[in-house]
């Protein structure tokens, strides 16, 4: 019996991860964490009995405590509540399904504990690489992505020498946008952005995949897990989103990772690994698919994948402030506040108002963090 943690259990990686956990009887949950959705949490609780599930406001961890009273379950709260979770002695692999830079101390706290990271929330390696990875090499631990670009990545460098290989290439489906220029994203609306033709995702990622500061973000990603340097990362817009991903060797083989757009394979195989578990998922009928078609991303008219390459190739913690000008960015489009194009704008400018720092502490990337926040609610809100 696998004993589990998930962060952000009511959120789309962590119900979905919860979806193979009904279907895979030798998986057991023992913690959970969400932000707000008591109704669901207590649904969770009631179906899975962790030991210990965190709300994130104290508030919405009382209402859950009311709700479960019935229940053997620790209810906990906050970063300390996100900690607690993350550290149940019997966990065994923790996913962090969270979204946000909120997953840095959980993270670092899991592999400190010894416990194997499913990796969904990008935006920890994005701005702390350099104390992940390392900390995850010096415990033994498994970083195991949960991405689809990059588990297939991952699954495409299994059993090869790492040091051969040549390119990555990190396919990208174009998102809703794909083919449009500027003049005509100038009035994309937040239903429109929100339509993604493949994938079933979370409203942030969604927009990401629109603008395509998703694939940037998963640039940098791709630079700590697999250890390769930008020029090795090749963007590849692929819109049907069958080739999840590829890695180019020297001798000029390519490997790659095929399947149905369907983020629960990447969830199981993260989950089991090295072991495969069959899945009802539909199969891939080359024949009938005819064609897959592969083209170079416009970084003109969507600035913010140019953009995260200039703050992976400046580094320390400028990645910071590309990510919380995005995420600052996505919120104030959902909410209507600013216009689509202006996402790209304001990451821009708040890039060029920061200070580098090298190297940074987690304590310096969540001020990086927090000054990219004000720096945007005094230019913009």
């Amino acid at each position: 019996m696998k004993k589990i943690g998930i962060l952000g259990s009511t959120g789309s990686i962590g119900t979905q991860t919860l979806e193979i956990v009904r279907k895979e009887k030798d998986l057991q949950v023992v913690s959970l964490a969400a932000g707000h959705n008591v109704e669901l949490m207590e649904k969770q609780v009631r179906e899975f009995m962790p030991a210990v599930t965190a709300m994130w406001s104290e508030e919405a961890a009382r209402d859950l405590r009311e709700r479960i009273k019935d229940l053997p379950v620790k209810v906990v709260s906050g970063m300390d509540g996100l900690l607690e979770v993350s550290t149940v002695p019997q966990m065994e692999v923790l996913v962090t399904g969270i979204v946000g830079m909120i997953g840095i101390k959980p993270t670092i706290a899991a592999i400190e504990a010894g416990k194997d990271i499913a990796l969904a929330n990008k935006e920890t390696l994005v701005t702390a690489g350099h104390i992940i990875m390392p900390l995850a090499a010096a415990k033994g631990i498994h970083i195991l992505p949960v991405d689809s670009e990059h588990s297939a990545i991952f699954q495409s460098m299994h059993g090869e020498n790492r040091a051969r290989v040549s390119r990555i290439l990190l396919t990208a489906s174009g998102g809703p946008f794909r083919g449009k220029k500027k003049e005509e994203l100038a009035n994309m609306t937040v239903e429109d952005a929100l339509k993604h033709p493949n994938w079933s995702m979370g409203r942030k990622v969604t927009i990401d995949s629109a603008s395509l500061c998703n694939k940037g973000l998963e640039v940098m990603e791709a630079r700590w897990l697999f250890d390769v340097d930008l020029e090795q990362i090749q963007v590849v817009v692929h819109p049907q989103s069958i080739l999840h991903s590829a890695v180019e060797y020297v001798d000029g083989a390519i490997m790659g990772q095929m399947g149905v757009p369907d983020m629960k394979l990447p969830i199981q195989y993260a989950l089991f690994y090295p072991d495969r578990r069959p899945m009802d998922t539909g199969r891939v009928e080359l024949c009938k698919l005819g064609q897959l078609t592969f083209e170079e991303p416009d970084a003109e008219t969507f600035r913010g994948l140019a953009l995260a390459y200039q703050a992976a190739e400046r580094g320390g913690s400028l990645p910071t402030v590309f990510n919380a000008a995005n995420e600052r960015a996505v919120a104030l489009f959902l909410q209507k506040k600013i216009r689509f194009l202006q996402i790209p704008e304001l990451i821009e400018a708040s890039m060029e108002a920061h200070s580098v720092v090298d190297c940074p502490t987690v304590e310096q990337i969540l001020s990086a963090e927090a000054e990219t926040y004000e720096y945007i609610k005094l230019k913009y809100e």
